[in-house]
């Protein structure tokens, strides 16, 4: 007999134990893997961001939108290559859960700004510019919904209201089904006209969400940052601008610190399980204690036994956890197919880090027990009740 299978039949002499302390294992990973996942796709939402990108806001808050007349005084200012504006729209198809990224642009300048994002034929993109009811889709939404080239689609808004139909429905034909340019580019995303919008809507007319500059030299980022913060200065609508990536992250933030959140639910978890599968080994070393005794007195070194028992709790560890992080894959990419957010997965780091911590917990709840069944005298072990 090996001393692995020795490790396996220790391991499970106690199922219905062994079986408990895995599942508790299994969850524990399984969050870890997940909420690492989820971190890892809000950390790279500016992943797709250009480095001269800037985006300009109210500088009350996101929600607060600004005079459209800003977008030609921003374009005028020093530094600033290009600028395009957009709202959001608050999009949805059908049904409220069905939740839909939905930006009213302005075509031609918006379209610029992200070519290096988002691919379009000629073709896609003369039939968007030509046709103020038509709307560009990101490929995940059309292979979502099975949306083609001239559909009709309704998407409804959960702020705005149509004040030609009393709905909060617009009725748009997909001009163009957008390609990513790039591996973070958002493809479930949908943008119409911002002429469509800002004629239809019940209020908020003429103003814009926030302002894209594309800055000629992303040298220049800071100083063009503040020229516009300065021009707008104790206006009724004061600016606050940044790179595209900070803003994205920002806007994600809303949703609450994530590294915190896995750091504390994860920390929580760990130190739980620290303490119930340590204290299981220390009570399965001792319940084995004349089987040690009995191993000693077969010739079996206190050096072979020590690495038996920390070898059976590094085992429980690697097979709660090794699982778990394999199910957290799984879950992942089901989500990121669901959400679009790329970033959306368990990486190599993350999954090396997932291993690590098995081994780490593996070693701290075996330790003692093996220590202990390393200095058991053999007269002590075989006398022991």
């Amino acid at each position: 007999m090996t001393d692995f299978s020795l490790i396996l039949a220790n391991l499970f002499s106690r199922k219905l134990r062994a079986i408990l302390m895995l599942v508790a294992i299994f969850f524990a990973f399984l969050i870890f893997g997940v909420l690492a996942g989820v971190q890892n796709g809000f950390n790279n939402i500016g992943g797709a961001a250009g480095e001269n990108r800037l985006v300009t806001i109210n500088k009350i808050n996101f929600t607060q939108p600004l005079p459209i007349s800003y977008v030609e005084r921003v374009r005028a200012t020093e530094g600033v290559a290009r600028a395009s504006y957009a709202n959001w729209f608050g999009g949805y198809f059908q049904e409220g859960k069905n939740q839909i990224v939905t930006f009213a642009i302005d075509p031609e300048s918006y379209l610029d700004i992200y070519a290096t994002d988002y691919k379009l034929t000629p073709e896609e993109r003369a039939a968007f510019l030509a046709d103020r009811s038509s709307v560009l889709i990101g490929r995940k939404l059309a292979e979502r919904w099975g949306w083609k080239l001239g559909d009709r689609i309704p998407l409804s808004s959960n702020i705005f209201t149509n004040k030609n139909t009393g709905k909060q429905t617009w009725e748009l034909t997909v001009a163009g089904i957008m390609q990513p340019a790039q591996e973070n580019a958002d493809t479930s995303v949908a943008f119409f006209h911002h002429s469509n919008f800002n004629e239809s809507v019940t209020f908020g007319r003429d103003t814009a969400g926030w302002i894209i500059i594309e800055t000629a030299d992303k040298k220049l980022n800071t100083d063009v940052s503040k020229r516009i913060d300065a021009m707008f200065a104790n206006s009724a609508a004061e600016t606050a601008t940044d790179t595209e990536k900070a803003f994205n992250q920002a806007f994600v933030g809303q949703l609450g610190n994530i590294t915190l959140i896995v750091t504390l639910v994860v920390g929580a978890a760990f130190a739980t399980i620290l303490m119930i599968v340590g204290n299981t080994m220390v009570m399965a070393v001792r319940e084995r204690t004349k089987e040690i005794g009995v191993m000693k007195t077969l010739g079996f070194p206190s050096g072979r036994i020590f690495k038996m028992v920390l070898g059976e709790s590094l085992l429980l560890s690697l097979l709660g956890g090794l699982p778990a992080l394999g199910t957290a894959a799984v879950l992942l990419e089901l989500m990121r197919a669901a959400v679009g957010i790329p970033g959306l997965a368990l990486t190599l780091n993350y999954a090396v880090l997932g291993v690590a911590i098995m081994l780490a917990l593996g070693l701290l709840t075996g330790i003692i027990p093996a220590w202990n069944a390393l200095r058991l005298n053999i007269v002590t072990a075989l006398g022991r009740q």
